[in-house]
């Protein structure tokens, strides 16, 4: 039956998208509805275009420190216009690979927006406004979220924006106020500063990156100032107002208040899901704090019916979405997968300095009862870093004293997203320290500051 499949996903990002891969190498005939693009808003609005941006901030970065290299480069300029389209290049290509991925697995897109019914069948209204229904007894909603608004900073998409505005510009801005300072508000930052806007970096918390281990933070503020970004941690935009051509906003600090005008307040606080709408209630699917509530294998409360990705309680990154969903649908299938561990999900900013994580911080080892050792190497002290030039930043290592756990990793430093995951495997396997400092690693690389770190926490470490 042309209408009838096995599983039906909600939404081409990269939770469905992948859960419907693997659903159909497992034998399940298998259709996804995606009103827009498929690979959702990471392969078209997050995690791929604004790394293409920031590849091209990293290379005016080299440009314009090209005498540190020993080479003579005149009159560097930036062509605002050209960074943008390659970065909407590279996310097209990237969606085009998706579409690739759906025919070589039979996997049908059907186009348009889903909405569950009281029968639990999938209506879709097609973008002519046509509605469709389809049925399955297996359904994935995997509908991804969007940019939190708060009030009296509603997006206008010219003088307040949030990240899909941001990576589409037509003109470089002079000045921005970026509004948040986690992952989304820092990789901005660092990106329209490197190109020359003057950028104010506002955080409510008191520390930027606050989720980051306490250390990173205080190194990341200190390196973003460096770089010439006014960073403001402890303080609040309390009100905004919009001038023709820029805002004046009101930031409270220390109990003072402040002025400044910025061409673009960029405003990135957040993400809410996007499960209004799609007949939750309908089917009385039960929704906590904002999100779909599920078991550890993600089903809902209705039998038949799931919930992955950032509408639900979890991380909301595209790469436990897509973890979700392998688990997910292998559940669906009669497998016997693992349920998550979202202590060992490593978390990345792309920024340059890049920052990775993973596990817990010192401070939260500490909460937890553990007695711990800390292991640190700067990279200051690396061959390959200084080689490089790119001496800035630590590998830090949160040791379990007892048993020689890895309780947490925090990183700073070039590549360090890369190199994150072998503590994201060695905590998976349950390494302890010790056998971190007697694996070899390569020299002269980056990585082998790891090894420097975990020898530091069993006061070993040879290059310090």
């Amino acid at each position: 039956m042309a209408n009838q499949f096995d599983l039906i996903v909600i939404g081409g990002g990269p939770g469905g998208y992948v859960a419907a891969i693997r659903a159909s190498q497992l034998g399940l005939k298998t259709a996804v509805v995606e009103r827009e693009n498929l690979g959702g808003i990471c392969l078209n609005w997050g995690c791929i275009p604004t790394k293409a941006l920031l590849k091209s901030a990293e290379v005016f970065e080299y440009l314009n420190h090209a005498s540190d290299y020993g080479f003579s480069v005149q009159n560097i300029g930036v062509d605002f216009p050209g960074v943008i389209t390659r970065s909407r290049n590279v996310a097209d290509g990237m969606s085009k690979g998706v579409q690739f991925l759906f025919r070589k697995n039979k996997i049908e897109h059907i186009k348009g927006t889903a909405k569950l019914t009281p029968d639990k069948k999938v209506e879709v209204t097609d973008p002519n406004g046509a509605k469709s229904y389809f049925t399955a007894p297996n359904v994935i909603i995997a509908t991804g979220g969007r940019a939190r608004q708060l009030p009296g900073f509603e997006c206008d998409d010219r003088l307040i924006i949030e990240y899909r505005r941001a990576l589409t510009l037509p003109h470089q801005p002079k000045s921005m106020l970026v509004m948040g300072s986690g992952a989304i508000g820092s990789e901005f930052a660092y990106f329209y500063n490197a190109l020359g806007t003057k950028v104010t970096l506002v955080e409510y918390l008191d520390r930027i990156l606050p989720l980051e281990d306490a250390e990173v933070s205080k190194t990341m503020q200190k390196l973003f100032q460096n770089k010439g970004i006014d960073v403001r941690p402890s303080s609040k935009v309390v009100s905004v107002k919009k001038n023709a051509n820029s805002v004046t906003a009101t930031i409270e600090s220390g109990g003072k208040t402040t002025e400044l005008e910025a061409d673009i307040l960029l405003s990135a606080v957040g993400v809410v899901a996007n499960i209004e709408n799609i007949g939750l209630e309908s089917l009385g699917i039960q929704v906590e704090n904002g999100k779909i509530k599920t078991d550890d294998y993600y089903a809902t409360n209705v039998p038949g019916f799931y919930a992955i990705g950032d509408c639900t309680k979890g991380p909301a990154l595209a790469h436990v979405a897509s973890a979700e969903g392998i688990i997910c649908v292998e559940k669906i299938a009669g497998h016997h997968p693992q349920p998550m561990d979202y202590n060992n999900i490593p978390n990345c900013t792309y920024c340059q300095p890049e920052v990775a994580s993973v596990g817990y911080t010192e401070e939260q080892a500490k909460a937890q009862g553990y007695e711990v050792s800390i292991g640190k190497f700067p990279f200051s002290a690396s061959g390959k870093a200084s080689a490089a030039g790119k001496k800035d930043g630590f590998i830090k290592l949160i040791i379990d004293k007892k048993y020689g756990e890895v309780l947490g990793a925090h990183m700073v430093g070039a590549g360090v997203t890369d190199m994150i995951a072998e503590i994201v495997v060695a905590r998976k396997l349950e390494t302890t320290v010790r056998e971190i400092v007697h694996s070899v690693h390569p020299h002269p690389t980056m990585s082998e500051a790891v090894m420097e770190a975990a020898a530091a926490a069993v006061g070993e470490v040879i290059h310090l």
